[in-house]
């Protein structure tokens, strides 16, 4: 229910006064033409009279309406439009990655050549003669080097995989002299020719025969023993056996973070 001071009641009384006072007045004013003479006859006194009740009822009139008018100027106001949401900003673009950075390392040498496999277990059943001359029993990670002290550490990379090794035995034989200067043991050769190492025969499966590889190899620490500490040689050059003097200079080389 709307209170005692609501504006649009007040217009409304407003509006019935002023209504009330016109009407008052026009009654006046014709009882006053009523008795108005013919033309040849003075004006009454009473007809100045209903003029000055009349000129009255106009200037309440006047006094009361611009009290009304701020009400009805309300009442008829459009509402407010809503206001329109701030476009939305457009999310800002992320920033590229960074490149990793290349990392500089040094190591004792680098190159490449050609990988064959063994796995030395002593059995005799792969040709072996006994255990290998580290004295270390066989196992994934060791390889056999024709001139590299034994316990050099390094590893080889075969299409993007990398395989870590220490020299634990002399080898190969024959084969170097023709440029295989690496026995890999026979698991990490699976392992990077996609094939399975086999336990009975000691060989490796499923890589589509393949018994040697291209490979590259980064000594990382070189052996305290008799060996080559440079770009493997032969075994026939006898190597293995001699104490290195000279050994390679170090070289850096460039890898992934």
């Amino acid at each position: 229910m709307p209170s005692s001071l609501d504006p649009r009641k007040t217009a409304r009384k407003t509006r019935y006064a002023v209504a009330g006072l016109v009407g008052a007045g026009l009654l006046a004013s014709a009882a006053a033409v009523s008795a108005l003479p013919s033309a040849d006859h003075d004006v009454p006194a009473a007809v100045p009279a209903a003029g000055a009740r009349a000129a009255a009822v106009i200037e309440q009139v006047s006094a009361v309406a611009p009290e009304s008018a701020p009400v009805r100027a309300a009442a008829l106001k459009p509402a407010a439009a809503p206001e329109q949401a701030a476009p939305e900003q457009a999310a800002p673009e992320k920033a590229a990655p960074a490149k990793p950075q290349k990392i500089t390392k040094t190591v004792m040498l680098k190159g490449h050549t050609t990988a064959s496999y063994f796995w030395d277990d002593s059995s005799g059943r792969a040709g072996d003669t006994g255990l290998p001359a580290s004295g270390k029993p066989m196992q994934k990670g060791m390889i056999a080097s024709p001139s590299w002290p034994l316990f050099t550490e390094g590893y080889v990379i075969y299409k993007g995989k990398k395989a870590k090794f220490f020299v634990g035995d002399r080898g190969p034989g024959v084969p170097s002299s023709s440029g295989v200067m690496i026995d890999l043991d026979a698991k990490t050769f699976a392992d990077l020719t996609g094939g399975t190492f086999n336990s009975d025969t000691l060989g490796v499966d499923g890589n589509g025969g393949e018994g040697h590889i291209k490979v590259d190899y980064v000594i990382t620490k070189w052996g305290d023993g008799p060996g080559k500490k440079n770009h493997p040689v032969p075994f026939s050059a006898g190597a293995w056996n001699k104490r290195d003097s000279d050994p390679a200079k170090p070289v850096q080389i460039t890898v992934k973070p």
